[in-house]
């Protein structure tokens, strides 16, 4: 993956408010085109590896429950300037501080449980997209 691409996830909490749609068309409105997706469910063990980097910190476990309770989806999104194009598309970590209109603003109901996971790096955008993609199901 170049740095055209990223990787997010519309997380549980989003998926059961049936904010799949919304979340979609805001994404591919802002320039995105999406290169793979899929609806799909994390397990525990999937959970905790995907988080590892965060294994330390006092949310993990919180974290991985929260993660693997119900359905995501997972998709690769192409832009140029990807990473950071979608950072800003989506908002602050904490919906109060998102600035309006962003996708946490609109559809997080707190820090914990924030709507969508968006890469912070080309590298880990990489990683991610490698952790639920093989290379024949991105187009």
């Amino acid at each position: 993956m170049a740095e055209n691409r990223t990787f997010t996830m519309i997380k549980p909490d989003a998926v059961e408010k049936g904010h799949i749609g919304a979340i979609l068309e805001q994404i591919t409105a802002s320039g995105f085109r999406i290169v793979a997706m899929k609806l799909t469910q994390m397990t525990r063990r999937d959970a905790e590896k995907f988080y590892e980097v965060h294994s330390e910190r006092p949310f993990y476990g919180e974290l991985v429950e929260f993660m693997s309770r119900g359905p995501i989806v997972a998709a690769i999104l192409e832009k140029e300037n990807a990473v950071e194009d979608f950072r800003t598309l989506i908002g602050a970590t904490n919906p109060e501080d998102a600035a309006e209109g962003t996708i946490r603003k609109k559809y997080a109901a707190s820090v914990g449980e924030n709507a969508v996971h968006g890469s912070d790096s080309d590298e880990n955008a990489q990683i991610e997209g490698a952790f639920h993609f093989a290379g024949r199901e991105m187009f």
